[in-house]
């Protein structure tokens, strides 16, 4: 049975991707609340939950210890905070990018040994606000584009060893995209959104793609809106 730990597994699309991957691989399912990722892990056949403030190097450290083998690493944990560059206050900045890419390779990283031993997919849950960035979210956009520059550094420098995919939706509907909408005073309606099936459906695609193939990159977009 192949591996895969997703972080930001508990909700949205992160818990869509634990629900396309379940059928055929174990997973770790992550997140902060370790009551939450129990009670999501208990609903699935073969699933452990994997708690940890990603935030918290020391923690991150202690939570890989063990794993020898991983097949798949979804990074789909992340914040949208902040707003305009004029109103956006520099703890905001250094939060913003710490858990969008800094955690991000602080346990790409320590489980690089690991994803080598299985030749694995590192798969990272992007933003269309990496290329096309809208008033109002320089923060989150500038994570998203370093993200980009990180998943593609890591490529060329695994190449052949580990595959990396970044996924780059564009409105989702989940809690995170409900918050964005009404901190800019806008009127939301779901059907402009893509589902979060819809995203977990391309990371199907990238984690089944044959082992020869390498899928660098998807850009998914709501077909309204």
């Amino acid at each position: 049975m192949r591996t895969a730990l997703i972080t930001g597994a508990t909700r949205g699309i992160g818990r869509a991707i634990a629900d396309v991957l379940s059928p055929d691989h174990r997973l770790l399912i992550g997140g902060r609340d370790a009551a939450r990722c129990a009670d999501v892990a208990a609903g699935y056949p073969d699933a452990l939950p994997w708690p940890v403030d990603l935030d918290d190097a020391d923690a991150v450290a202690h939570a890989v210890a063990g794993i020898d083998q991983l097949d798949v690493l979804v990074h789909s944990a992340g914040i949208a905070e902040g707003t305009t560059v004029a109103e956006t206050d520099s703890a905001t900045w250094t939060r913003v990018l710490h858990t969008n890419v800094v955690a991000v390779a602080h346990l790409t990283r320590l489980l690089l040994p690991a994803l080598r031993a299985s030749g694995g997919l590192v798969v990272c849950i992007n933003s269309g606000a990496s290329m096309r960035p809208s008033p109002g979210s320089a923060a989150y956009a500038a994570s998203k584009a370093a993200l980009t520059s990180f998943a593609d550094a890591l490529r060329e420098e695994k190449r052949g060893r580990v595959r990396v995919c970044s996924v780059h939706p564009g409105r989702v509907d989940t809690d995170m995209q409900v918050a964005l909408q009404t901190r800019k005073g806008r009127e939301y309606d779901p059907d402009e959104h893509l589902r979060p099936e819809s995203v977990a459906a391309a990371v199907r695609t990238a984690v089944t793609a044959s082992p020869e193939a390498n899928i660098d990159s998807l850009m998914i977009r709501p077909a309204r809106g």
